[in-house]
């Protein structure tokens, strides 16, 4: 009974803020427009992207690092994109943090490392973005804001970051996401090892691959890297690497490859 009523009392509130901050129709298209590997979408993935956003912006809160402005374009395309992998997994999964930080260029972090001999090195290193386990999401606008070009690279920052959120729901990045049982989480770490390995090895002998060789720093990297790649760039990720799309699309419960037209 009480589980009944509190799931009536959440799809009443989820209606009445719909209703007041629907992102308006023309904001949306912009946005659309920006960003082809959304607008190729279907009309009813688009409705619903365009649903999730809404609630996104409601439950999420962004700063402007160094005097960088929030714009309603600005975070209406944070969320469009970061929306993207939940489509058929809920916003649910992105519940453990709020905060999104926007850089209008590159992120600078400030590292401290400790090498063996217990001497503490501190330097800085220039980011796209980053995700922090139990804190904020930080990009840099100038990234997102061009994810539309850089996407026949398989390139999203924003993808990737929020990727990183999923990875870390069970814990530590390490490439694998929460699995609903023994056996698929099993199959999951088969196929994305065998994958990472053999990337790793083109890496290393010096071939060009079609997915950003940052991918070979670590399996989380490589799982992050590969997501991104799927959602933007869905036919060459599936020319590519056939296995990894369809363990994506058994995960992520969508298979973007499906909706993209190739521009002549």
């Amino acid at each position: 009974m009480w589980s009944q009523w509190l799931s009536r009392w959440r799809s009443a509130r989820e209606a009445q803020l719909l209703r007041k901050h629907e992102i308006p129709g023309d904001l949306w298209a912009l946005v659309m427009a920006s960003y082809p590997f959304l607008a190729y979408r279907s009309t009813a993935d688009q409705a619903e992207l365009r649903r999730m956003a809404t609630l996104f912006l409601r439950r999420k809160e962004f700063t402007g690092a160094g005097g960088f402005a929030i714009t309603d374009e600005v975070a209406v395309a944070v969320a469009a994109q970061a929306c993207l992998p939940v489509l058929q997994l809920g916003l649910a999964l992105y519940d453990g943090f709020v905060g999104i930080v926007l850089h209008g260029d590159q992120v600078v972090a400030r590292r401290e490392v400790m090498d063996e001999a217990g001497v503490v090195h501190r330097y800085d290193e220039v980011l796209a973005g980053e995700a922090m386990e139990g804190g904020p999401v930080t990009l840099s606008w100038h990234d997102v804001q061009h994810a539309g070009e850089s996407a026949e690279l398989g390139y999203n920052v924003v993808i990737h970051e929020f990727v990183h959120k999923l990875d870390m729901l069970d814990g530590e990045p390490d490439g694998i996401p929460p699995l609903p049982d023994r056996a698929r989480r099993e199959a999951w770490i088969t196929t994305l090892d065998a994958e990472y390995e053999r990337f790793c090895s083109a890496v290393d002998a010096g071939v060009d691959t079609f997915l950003d060789p940052y991918g070979a720093q670590a399996v989380d990297e490589f799982f992050a890297v590969s997501a991104e790649a799927f959602f933007v760039a869905p036919q060459d990720f599936k020319r590519e690497h056939p296995r990894l799309h369809a363990l994506f699309c058994g995960y992520f419960r969508q298979d973007p490859a499906a909706f993209v037209v190739k521009q002549a």
